[in-house]
């Protein structure tokens, strides 16, 4: 009895501490609790490989069942009382500075190293004894802080009213999932016998009741906040994961940088595929191609600086006349370009009041200017986005030789009409 009192008073130490450094996060900030969680990862997957101690249900390791429990406890807490943009930090901090930590100890093996005046030489064994216990214990806390999460998340639409046995069975449930998949690799590498994995799973089931115990007090006498309703798992998991960072580049990488409109490249994949579907449903698109009269005198007069607000300013008057499934590219210097599913009389319409809109300015000290438009719209002569592009460039110089400041879309014969419905 005696060690597991002593693993009693293990969880309580870790948790009274833990939960004392979340507490100050406001005042000493959330890093000094991050670091703290991160420092004695490293002593946890040592004494899970090394140190066991006999319990009343078999032999375990203070490593596993008290640092590692309680380690995927405070995640959650994080999570609860933060969010998964917080939590994801020391998620991927614990992957990365492992593996590194691995990366690192691979290339000291190459050193000549020189013995101390005492004769004594640095013993790397315990890394022997560790390493792939490491690696393995790494991965499957990444995916144990993500699962526990999602399944706290999953569980507040049934398990609403009642917060203990969410996170209770949150807990049990994923300490369950990583004792499998801790202790088959832990046999293979240390020949860990079966006594342990049933003291290893009933020591995490008693770590389980004894830190969700802790952890509902916590919240309810420390944290005065309300929680959060429950997310959706989708989002959840998006955050959790990057993804909606990998969707923010993957955005701005097709963006202009001064406007924020999508640039040529995104108007060649964009128009090539719209007007495939129009070649496809029968349904017109019309192409408006914008440029801005006597731009360069604007440029001359003012500075570049007040060119740039010009053009910001155009850009955002052409994104709020255009509608919800048109989409806006600046496509040159002073040259912008809008995609619509118009037939060519509306798409024409629409070029006329950009150009009236333009025209009467911002309101503002910038420079007023006014602008030239051509438009062309798909038809039976017109098949590619080249053919496309080229027809309105043509007539948007056409406009800026009849005297600029117009719109010009002649030749509706090439179109389809207003009420198109043909096949193609």
């Amino acid at each position: 009895m005696t060690n597991a009192f002593l693993l009693l008073v293990e969880a309580v130490g870790y948790f009274g501490l833990m939960a004392t450094l979340f507490a100050l996060r406001h005042r000493i900030g959330i890093g000094v609790f991050m670091t703290a969680l991160a420092g004695l990862h490293f002593l946890e997957t040592y004494l899970a490989s090394v140190f066991y101690v006999a319990a009343p249900l078999g032999i375990l390791s203070p490593g596993s069942t008290v640092l590692f429990s309680g380690k995927l406890v405070m995640l959650l807490l994080l999570y609860v009382k933060e969010d998964a943009a917080t939590v994801r930090q020391p998620i991927y901090g614990l992957l990365v500075g492992n593996l590194l930590t691995l990366a690192l100890v691979g290339v000291l093996r190459f050193h000549d190293v020189e013995p101390l005046p005492s004769g004594a030489l640095p013993d790397m064994s315990f890394i022997d004894d560790m390493g792939w216990l490491m690696a393995w214990g790494t991965a499957l806390l990444f995916v144990d802080a993500i699962l526990i999460i999602l399944l706290y998340e999953a569980l507040g639409r049934v398990l609403r009213t009642s917060l203990y046995l969410r996170i209770l069975v949150s807990v049990a449930t994923i300490l369950t999932f990583d004792q499998i998949g801790f202790f088959t690799v832990l046999h293979i590498v240390t020949g860990a016998p079966l006594s342990a994995f049933v003291g290893g799973w009933a020591g995490k089931m008693a770590a389980a009741l004894v830190f969700s115990t802790m952890l509902v007090a916590y919240l309810r006498w420390f944290e005065r906040s309300a929680l959060p309703v429950p997310r959706g798992i989708s989002d959840v998991f998006e955050a959790l994961t990057y993804r909606e960072r990998y969707h923010e580049l993957v955005e701005q990488a097709g963006r202009d940088a001064l406007t924020g409109l999508m640039h040529r490249g995104r108007f060649n994949e964009i128009g090539e595929r719209g007007v495939a579907a129009s070649l496809r449903t029968g349904r017109p698109l019309t192409l408006l191609i914008i440029d801005v009269d006597h731009f360069k005198s604007i440029n001359d007069r003012y500075g570049h600086a007040e060119g740039d607000r010009v053009l910001v300013s155009i850009a955002a008057r052409l994104l709020g006349e255009v509608g919800p499934t048109d989409t806006v590219f600046r496509i040159g210097g002073e040259e912008f370009a809008v995609l619509c599913s118009h037939p060519h009389a509306l798409g024409r319409l629409l070029g006329e009041t950009i150009r009236q809109v333009i025209g009467l300015g911002d309101g503002g000290d910038a420079p007023r200017c006014t602008v030239s438009v051509g438009v062309a719209t798909t038809g039976p002569s017109v098949r590619s986005l080249e053919q496309l592009f080229a027809l309105a460039d043509k007539r948007l110089y056409l406009a800026k030789d009849g005297g600029r400041n117009r719109v010009v879309g002649e030749s509706a014969a090439d179109s389809w009409p207003a009420d198109a419905g043909i096949a193609v």
